[in-house]
C-alpha cells in the first residue's frame, strides 16, 4: 500500500513536471509571434522554469512546507508569492535592492539545508524565512521585465509558475510519511542546496 502510494506521487510530481515543461515549450514558441499582454504572460511564467535558481528555491518552499506539516504546507506556498509580487513591483519601479543574485542563490543554500536536516521551525520564523528570500525571488522577476511586456501579465505568469512549482514540492514531500520517501525529500534538499552553491559562488566570481 505504502510502495503504491509513493509511486502515485512520484508519478504525480513528474507529470506536473511534464506539464511545466510542456507549457514552456509551447510558450517559446508562442512568444515569437504575440507581443504586449501575451507576451508579458508567457515570459512571465518562463522566468521561473527556466532559471534553476529560481526553479528549486520554489520547489523547495512546497518540500520544506509538506515536512512541517499544517498549517505551514499551505501557508508557505501562499506567503512566498504575494511577498514576491511586491518585489517583483520594487524590480518594475527599479529600486535599488543590492546582492539581488546572491540572495536568490542563497534562498536555495537556506531552504535546501532547512530540508536536508529536516528543521522544524516555528510557523512564523518559516513564514519569515520563506518572506525574506521571497522580495528577492521578485525583484528579480520584475527587474526583468521583457521590453513593451505588459507588467500585469508579466506578474500573473510569474506567479502561476511559482505556484505550480510550489505544488510540484509539495507533491514531493508528501512522500516523507515513509522512510525511505522522507531520505528522498532530505536528498532532494541537499541538491537543491547544492545547486544554490553553485550559483552563489558563481555570483561572487
Amino acid at each position: 500500500m505504502a510502495f503504491a502510494t509513493i509511486c502515485r506521487a512520484r508519478w504525480s510530481a513528474r507529470w506536473l513536471l511534464g506539464v511545466l515543461l510542456t507549457l514552456a515549450l509551447q510558450g517559446q514558441a508562442f512568444a515569437h509571434v504575440e507581443t504586449g499582454t501575451a507576451t508579458g504572460l508567457v515570459s512571465g511564467f518562463l522566468h521561473p522554469i527556466t532559471g534553476l535558481d529560481h526553479l528549486v528555491a520554489m520547489v523547495a518552499v512546497g518540500l520544506w512546507g509538506a515536512q512541517l506539516g499544517a498549517p505551514a504546507i499551505w501557508l508557505l506556498p501562499i506567503t512566498f508569492p504575494l511577498v514576491m509580487a511586491f518585489g517583483g513591483l520594487l524590480g518594475l519601479a527599479k529600486v535599488g535592492v543590492p546582492f539581488t543574485e546572491q540572495a536568490v542563490a542563497l534562498s536555495a543554500v537556506v531552504l535546501g539545508a532547512l530540508i536536508l536536516l529536516r528543521v522544524r521551525a516555528p510557523l512564523w520564523i518559516a513564514a519569515l524565512v520563506v518572506a525574506y528570500f521571497a522580495v528577492f525571488h521578485g525583484y528579480a522577476h520584475g527587474l526583468e521585465l521583457p521590453h513593451a511586456a505588459d507588467p500585469l501579465a508579466y506578474g500573473a505568469g510569474f506567479v502561476i509558475a511559482t505556484g505550480l512549482l510550489h505544488l510540484c514540492g509539495i507533491l514531493i514531500g508528501t512522500l516523507i510519511r515513509w522512510p525511505a520517501g522522507d531520505r528522498l525529500v532530505r536528498a532532494c534538499g541537499a541538491a537543491v542546496g547544492g545547486v544554490g552553491c553553485y550559483f552563489l559562488l558563481a555570483s561572487l566570481r
